[in-house]
């Protein structure tokens, strides 16, 4: 199934100029009878100019949101990548992603992660790695 979602993910961001989801979560990806998933819901997609979507403003449902957009800076399909993880996150835990969290509080965890990313004594550690951002 995670397979399937990150075929139909590299479709569309293959085309030129990609398009970007901007709201992929496991809501948003459809199984059928034979366990093939299809996404869904692309009311917030955009094709990508030049280098970053254009729109800053926050889109999509933070629980998957990765932190550029939830900082409201420019996004393009690394935005999706970021989104994709927290659905696998899901698959191998079986839980809901922050699941305890008001929205607030969820932009504050992952705003909090990153600065502590940031500001790692250990030089090899610093820079927002995936492994520093824990759902």
């Amino acid at each position: 199934m995670a397979y399937d979602a990150a075929k139909g993910m590299n479709y569309l961001h293959q085309f030129r100029p990609p398009i970007v989801h901007r709201d992929l979560k496991s809501l948003n990806l459809l199984v059928d009878s034979t366990y093939t998933v299809k996404i869904c819901d692309f009311g917030l997609s955009r094709s990508k100019a030049k280098t970053y979507i254009s729109s800053t403003h926050a889109t999509g449902t933070p629980e998957w949101m990765a932190p550029e957009v939830l900082r409201n800076e420019r996004s393009n399909e690394k935005s999706d990548v970021y989104s994709f993880g927290v659905i696998l996150w899901e698959l191998m835990t079986l839980q809901h992603p922050w699941r305890n969290l008001k929205q607030a509080q969820i932009i504050a965890a992952v705003v909090a992660a990153l600065i502590n990313a940031c500001l790692d004594n250990d030089p090899s550690k610093r820079g927002g790695t995936r492994d520093s951002c824990c759902i």
